[in-house]
């Protein structure tokens, strides 16, 4: 058994066991319970662990600060200490010129770095701050930034020290951050004579590091496996850590790398102490930054304690691990109790449980005696249970007669229905047809009506406007070859009316129209069609542009394509209230193989295109969205293009346009006679 079958075993014994669901009853309170209290437990302790640690090293960092000062305090006294020195003193008084070279030499016999001795001239040298400073007598101490050759001017040995290489960088850290004192020295009339100059170099100062470090992170105080650590920072650059390259080994330390970006815009750039957690070069710290000053107030670098995260958090992991146990004892050794205590209640329900689930299946079982009390809740049910299924199977017996009787009864009355609803079915569908051909039939006829008036109408002017141009020609003579281009449009364009008149006149005595098929390049039918749409729209804000790359012939009838090309394009005019973008295309109609099989003539306007319930009854004669429209368009081209075998496409989005495909195939599928049936029966 794979684990999905066991587990489906169980949700089935879930849904269908009464034991095992009484189980889950009375377990899940407590299991709720239980989990409630871990979430609990884990909110709290993660909160109060993660806040006292934050809480732990705010205060680090604030030991490491005064520890800091201390040191900067011992400093200012060292230099105090030699000022008032016997040495000091008498040299002062009988060899002051000998002073500045024996002073330069104590700084190792103070430990510190540098110790220079100013002559009060010297003092424009320092800045606005510390002259004032300086000429009200008192001492200071602060850090400092210098350069390579500000340090050379107080020791010639300190830009060698201060040299720290920058690593995965190719660069050199040349500046200096210095923790200087000054400490003025007045004569006898109360003037400023001497500044003696002393301080520390804290670039590569691992000794001052671990002794705030040592200060700060006594022993026992961090979990097992953690490290403190404490950084002072030369703008983002640790000059001075005892952070190792290697969090495992602990080996080597990462002096040269720098802070992460958030950290630097927090405390340097937005001088802001900043306590959460942090990637330490090479692993998660719980760290504490705070930004240093200048005499100037200038934050210049950053003072920084913290201590590894993980341990921490091993110590929490192991704590929440314990509690889990303890809990998951507690919930099997409750869920065992419960499951025993109600073992006596289970095993009656099953029973009747089993009875009700064969009874079900057909059997004729009985609860009968549960070996309880008569007086017990489940045995009366028992009873009461047997003695329903015995009424039960009686009243059974009773309906399945009464079911044959009335399957008799719906089974006449059914068929008797079908037969009728199959007859008043045939009914309604010779209705329909008759319907249809009857609406058929009158439309044609009034079409032909309409037709055979129109040419006879159209017949009349036509016959006096050749007259008159014919008398033109004659009586301008040699003058008209200045106008034969328009004599000739005129007489094509009067020939086509004739051969249109004619048609309608052949349409409306039902006979075929017998202009003569033959092949014709595309290109030229549709250049045709746009000059009659043209000189139509002429006075119309509308722009015709054509791709016309068709170079196949189709066999069609040149006058009745004429016919379809100029109504569709009108229509697009129309379905752009006069003014916009015609667009007309041809291209090769090609098959799965990419062979030419006829042409394609793409017609799209940028309109207000056709709604989709609309699209289906475009092409039905006499259906019009146009108040002046006829309906009779859209129909007749359908009829014309599928008599010659090619079809018409419509693609159209409401509110974007529409594009009309006319198929037209190389070969004509029909001949004159069934095409002019076919194009009919179209229409109709």
């Amino acid at each position: 058994m794979n684990i999905k079958q066991f587990i489906v075993m169980w949700v089935r014994r879930f849904r269908t066991m009464v034991r095992y669901r009484l189980l889950v009853l009375t377990s899940v309170p407590i299991i709720i319970t239980l989990l409630a209290l871990i979430a609990l437990t884990m909110y709290w302790t993660v909160m109060y662990t993660w806040q006292n640690a934050l809480k732990n090293v705010r205060a680090d960092l604030a030991v490491a600060h005064h520890s800091m000062e201390l040191l900067q305090r011992e400093q200012r006294m060292q230099l105090v200490s030699l000022a008032s020195s016997y040495d000091f003193q008498h040299r002062l008084r009988t060899d002051e010129a000998n002073l500045s070279d024996w002073v330069n030499q104590q700084s190792a016999s103070y430990g510190l770095d540098f110790v220079v001795l100013h002559p009060a001239s010297a003092l424009g040298e320092f800045s606005k701050f510390n002259r004032g400073l300086l000429l009200k007598g008192e001492e200071q101490t602060f850090f400092q930034v210098l350069d390579r050759s500000a340090l050379e001017r107080l020791n010639r040995d300190l830009p060698v020290y201060a040299h720290i290489p920058l690593l995965n960088e190719n660069g050199v850290e040349t500046r200096g951050l210095v923790s200087r004192s000054l400490f003025p020295i007045f004569n006898a009339q109360g003037q400023l004579q001497w500044i003696v100059d002393g301080g520390m170099l804290l670039n590569n100062s691992t000794l001052l590091v671990d002794r705030i470090r040592d200060l700060v992170y006594a022993s026992n105080t961090l979990p097992d496996g953690s490290i403190g650590t404490v950084t002072l920072f030369l703008d983002d650059i640790r000059v001075s850590t005892n952070v190792p390259l290697d969090s495992e080994s602990l080996n080597g330390r990462a002096i040269g790398t720098r802070v992460s970006d958030e950290v630097k815009l927090a405390v340097l750039e937005q001088g802001q102490n900043w306590v959460n957690r942090a990637y330490v070069y090479d692993d998660w710290y719980v760290s504490a930054y705070e930004p240093l000053h200048d005499h100037n107030n200038n934050v210049i670098g950053m003072l920084y304690t913290g201590y590894l995260e993980w341990p921490m958090i091993k110590v929490y992991l192991t704590n929440i691990v314990e509690l889990g146990v303890g809990i998951t004892i507690v919930l099997l050794l409750s869920g065992f109790v419960v499951y025993r205590g109600a073992k006596d209640l289970f095993q009656p329900i099953e029973k009747i449980h089993q009875v009700a689930k064969a009874v079900q299946l057909g059997l004729e079982r009985r609860i009968g005696d549960l070996d309880l009390s008569q007086d017990h809740e489940l045995q009366i049910l028992g009873k009461q249970f047997d003695s329903m299924l015995d009424q039960l199977e009686n009243r059974n017996e009773e309906i399945k007669q009464a079911s044959v009787e009335l399957e008799d009864k719906v089974a006449k009355r059914t068929k008797s229905l079908h037969e009728k609803t199959e007859e008043l079915e045939q009914h309604i569908k010779l209705l329909n047809q008759a319907r249809s051909r009857l609406v058929s039939s009158e439309k044609l006829a009034a079409l032909g009506e309409l037709t055979a008036g129109i040419a006879h109408e159209i017949n009349n002017p036509t016959a006096v406007i050749l007259g008159n141009v014919e008398l033109l020609q004659f009586e301008l003579e040699d003058d008209a070859e200045r106008v034969k281009e328009e004599l000739e449009a005129i007489h094509e364009q009067i020939d086509r009316i004739r051969n249109i008149t004619r048609s309608l006149l052949q349409y409306s005595r039902q006979g075929g129209v017998q202009d003569e098929v033959t092949w014709h390049h595309l290109n030229p039918l549709v250049e045709e069609s746009l000059t009659l749409v043209r000189t139509g729209t002429k006075k119309q804000d509308i722009f015709i542009e054509k791709e016309l790359n068709a170079r196949c012939s189709v066999e069609v009838n040149r006058h009745q394509l004429l016919q379809v090309l100029v109504n569709l394009q009108m229509n697009g005019v129309h379905a752009m209230d006069d003014k916009g973008l015609l667009r007309v295309a041809t291209e090769d109609w090609l098959d799965d193989n990419q062979q030419a099989i006829g042409a394609v003539v793409h017609i799209t306007d940028h309109g207000c295109g056709i709604a989709e319930e609309n699209l289906d009854r475009i092409f039905d004669p006499f259906y019009t969205t146009r108040r002046s429209g006829t309906g009779l368009g859209l129909s007749v081209s359908q009829g014309i293009v599928s008599q010659s075998g090619g079809e018409i496409i419509v693609e159209s989005k409401l509110g974007v346009g529409t594009t009309f495909s006319v198929y037209l195939p190389m070969k004509a599928l029909n001949g004159p006679d069934v095409m002019d049936e076919n194009l009919i029966e179209s229409q109709v």
